[in-house]
């Protein structure tokens, strides 16, 4: 396994951990049901790119939509995701 795939399922992880019981259930429920267009969420397959917009074609499955999770959650797990970003920003100067 690269770097790379270690460093993305540590992440994950790490976001999944943040949630509470109750966010966890909504978000095991929501793979059973399709996003609307328009809706928020994060491709967990996917996180570098960032929230994404689910259309008529999005997949259920391996998302964290934004509904699922309270608001104080949302802004912790997108301050996680930016983190790093701003790290390898900050040291290419």
């Amino acid at each position: 396994m690269t770097n790379d795939k270690q460093q993305e399922y540590a992440t994950r992880n790490s976001l999944l951990g943040m949630l509470s019981e109750a966010e966890n259930a909504r978000v095991s429920a929501a793979e059973s049901v399709r996003l609307q267009p328009g809706e928020e969420y994060l491709d967990l397959e996917h996180l570098d790119q960032g929230v994404r917009l689910a259309t008529t074609s999005t997949p259920s499955g391996n998302v964290l939509p934004r509904r699922a999770l309270n608001e104080d959650t949302w802004r912790k797990v997108l301050t996680q995701l930016a983190a790093p970003r701003i790290a390898r920003a900050y040291a290419s100067q």
